[in-house]
């Protein structure tokens, strides 16, 4: 354990780290981005304009793009009657095997006379004999057709309505004997990837899809196995409420033992709010899944995955919910993993924007001028995009960064990871923090710092809030002590006092010290080459025709692009094994066939390639100097299993997806809210302050002169390993900066 006579601030002297040790809480945004390697614009001569992110949680709205592209929303109002088991995706069992002949219209089919199913026998009983069932066949939409054909083509689709006739003709019959249909090579990712949703969606999860190892590119389409087996399902917890009440249908006839829906939430996080009803519900709530975590600070809409729950127990939690609402409840099939999204749609009102040439000019000509501004820099980036950074939160806030705890346990310096973990500022002591009231130091922070130091020289673990659970366990990990002797008894198991963290939390700092190397990189190829594609860059196999070996990406709860440490971490839903690269020739390099769009860099890792020009070169020397760890970018391979990374490879460029919009507006209240939530626009109604501040705008007579302040609704949507700080960081030329409000120390 670290004894009394170590510093109080920090690790000890021998151990003190250097620059990284300044708190990045008392640095400015942009020395906190130089430190860990943002430093570039695209199109630096673009004019950008200083603003204020996030001044009102309403300010940063995010929903969810699920990956058959649809952006999830709140659709029905907390106060609307809740739909019955019947009818959210139920069927009578006898019609369970052919449901799609319903005429469901969310799934896109249309049938023409009888909706009876089953087998029809001289009695009027539905009989289970293998002989083929006299059922109306559903015909496709003209919208599903359009959408095989696109993807498979219209040879293709065709057998594939004919495999999903046989599986309704005749559901007793293995999934074998129905046959399988093999489709066309498909060199792109995202379109495999729309297959396998579009298949599992249009066809009601009859027919399943894989993709073939032995033929890159290739999918398979077969009959499902039927439902009930005795197989698991894949992410299925091992423990269930699998009871039903008399009359209450079973899983497989309302759909799936997956409950899915869509939760809304202001300011709380996404583990927040499932915490609290796991505990209504009385549930581990390892039991819910999601595609990826949601910033507190905003409103957010995503869907969420629950195993064996009834939609009805989770609405009735409506009635005494804070800030979330659940919703558009559907059984299905498989849960969420970590990832299965497409990425997020954000709707950002950046306030309080002020531009260059704006003094002297009155309210006109400020909103003539920002109009100006904005519309060329909203141009340029979603034409010329940004630099793909890991962003600030990649890398924390507490006296030193997470990269730098990451660096250590990839050194095998695990003291000095804990040390790390245990570092704070002086500044932050209540000795040293300013007791009248005009501290901007959280509360939290001086409770974190205060509890450390006084650990240190007394060993005593005191109270610490909830959010630093890893400070606290650590402590209670090597002050254990031996009950007879009162002897401490793993005061050095450095190893051990990390193992009590939580997986995704030691990863977070391993990940963090290859976002910190993944960036200097970036950074150093802009400044050589800029946008041009050269010799030995590297692109993902897969992403452009005649390239067909596998390719996936693995994202983090974050959503990033990442390797994981165990080969059998990976997602069910991601079809192929790992991502590759590869580096590019000079004649490729100048065929004009790849773009900056197509270039990856590697984190560094044991199964990863590096850049076979002088990018490749840059990373042996960052990596080998001090800043870098010292470390081999080609030895990555480590005793300890967690600290032994494949690697992963992540796109150095990045741009909205569908472009974006950018609308100016003045406002004059701070607490105007510019733009409606989901729930608003559903209850038709905004905040009553909102509509006095409207109203003192429009009937002032000295309307014109008042000071008016201007702002800026952004709406973009992003890919999921993208952040969006670093796509405004482009567009505002680093002039936004996030709301910080005044804590006070007797908060």
């Amino acid at each position: 354990m670290v004894g009394k006579h170590e510093l109080e601030a920090g690790p000890p002297a021998a151990k003190r780290l250097k620059v990284h040790d300044v708190a990045l809480r008392e640095k400015s945004e942009a020395d906190q981005e130089q430190i860990v390697g943002i430093t570039a614009f695209v199109s630096p001569s673009t004019p950008g304009f200083r603003s204020i992110v996030k001044q009102r949680y309403t300010d940063f709205l995010v929903n969810e793009i699920t990956p058959d592209g649809k952006v999830a929303h709140l659709e029905e109002a907390p106060e609307a009657k809740r739909r019955s088991d019947d009818q959210i995706q139920a069927r009578p069992p006898a019609q369970e095997n052919a449901s799609a002949a319903n005429g469901d219209a969310e799934s896109g089919w249309q049938t023409n006379g009888s909706k009876e199913m089953g087998i029809a026998t001289s009695n009027g009983h539905t009989s289970m004999s293998d002989e083929p069932s006299q059922v109306v066949i559903p015909d496709l939409s003209d919208e599903n057709k359009a959408t095989l054909d696109e993807i498979f083509g219209e040879q293709t689709t065709a057998r594939i309505q004919d495999l999903y006739a046989s599986v309704l003709k005749r559901p007793q019959k293995k999934p074998r004997d129905h046959g399988t249909v093999r489709s066309p090579i498909i060199a792109e990712k995202h379109k495999r990837t729309q297959a396998h949703v579009a298949v599992r969606q249009i066809f009601d999860s009859k027919l399943q899809t894989e993709t073939l190892q032995d033929e890159a590119g290739v999918i398979a389409i077969k009959a499902a196995p039927p439902k009930g087996g005795n197989t698991k399902s894949r992410g299925q917890p091992s423990s269930g409420d699998g009871s039903f009440a008399k009359g209450k249908m079973g899983w497989h006839d309302l759909g799936g033992e997956y409950l899915h829906f869509t939760l809304y939430k202001e300011n709380k996080d996404t583990m927040e709010v499932l915490y609290f009803i796991a505990s209504q519900l009385k549930i581990p709530v390892k039991n819910f899944q999601f595609a990826g975590t949601k910033d507190r600070r905003g409103v957010t809409v995503q869907r969420v995955a629950v195993y064996r729950v009834h939609a009805d127990r989770i609405a009735n939690l409506n009635r005494h919910a804070k800030g979330w609402v659940a919703s558009s409840f559907a059984y299905e099939r498989y849960g969420l993993e970590l990832g299965e999204l497409t990425g997020n749609e954000f709707t950002l009102t950046l306030r309080d924007c002020h531009f260059d040439g704006e003094e002297g000019l009155d309210n006109h000509g400020r909103l003539v001028l920002a109009r100006k501004i904005v519309s060329a820099a909203t141009d340029s980036f979603k034409t010329q995009g940004f630099l793909n950074y890991y962003g600030l939160q990649r890398f924390g806030t507490y006296s030193t960064g997470t990269h730098i705890t990451g660096m250590k346990m990839l050194q095998n310096d695990l003291e000095g990871a804990i040390n790390c973990i245990l570092s704070y500022s002086s500044t932050c002591l209540p000795e040293n923090v300013r007791q009248d009231g005009s501290s901007r130091v959280p509360q939290d922070d001086i409770t974190r710092a205060d509890a450390i130091r006084n650990w240190r020289q007394s060993g005593a673990v005191g109270y610490l809030p909830r959010r630093f659970s890893a400070e606290q366990t650590i402590m209670q990990y090597l002050s254990k002590k031996e009950k007879k002797t009162g002897r401490l008894i793993q005061a050095q198991d450095w190893q051990g006092a990390l193992m009590t963290l939580q997986r995704n939390l030691r990863m977070m700092y391993i990940h963090a010290y290859q976002s910190l190397v993944w960036n200097t990189a970036v950074d150093k190829r802009w400044e050589l080459f800029g946008d041009k594609v050269i010799e030995g860059d590297l692109v993902v196999v897969g992403e452009k025709d005649g390239d067909i070996a596998p390719i996936t990406e693995e994202v983090d709860e974050d959503g990033e692009v990442i390797v994981r440490p165990a080969e059998d971490d990976q997602a069910h839903w991601s079809e192929d094994a790992h991502t590759r690269a590869r580096p590019l020739s000079k004649e490729e390099a100048a065929s004009g066939k790849y773009d900056i769009f197509d270039i990856v860099l590697p984190l560094p890792g044991f199964d990863v390639i590096y850049p076979h020009n002088a990018i490749g070169k840059f990373y042996e020397e960052f990596m080998g100097s001090e800043a870098g760890g010292s470390l081999d970018p080609h030895n990555m391979r480590r005793s300890w299993k967690e600290a032994s990374l494949f690697g992963g490879y992540r796109k150095i460029m990045a741009r909205p997806l569908n472009g974006a919009t950018a609308e100016v507006k003045e406002y004059v209240s701070e607490n105007e809210q510019l733009v409606q939530t989901d729930l608003e626009k559903l209850k038709k109604t905004t905040d009553a302050a909102d509509d006095v501040d409207a109203r003192v705008i429009e009937n002032s007579r000295d309307g014109e002169t008042m000071d008016k302040r201007i702002a800026v609704v952004l709406k973009f949507q992003l890919g999921s390993s993208q952040y969006a700080t670093m796509a405004i960081r482009e567009l505002t030329k680093g002039g936004a900066t996030a709301y910080k409000p005044d804590f006070s120390t007797t908060r």
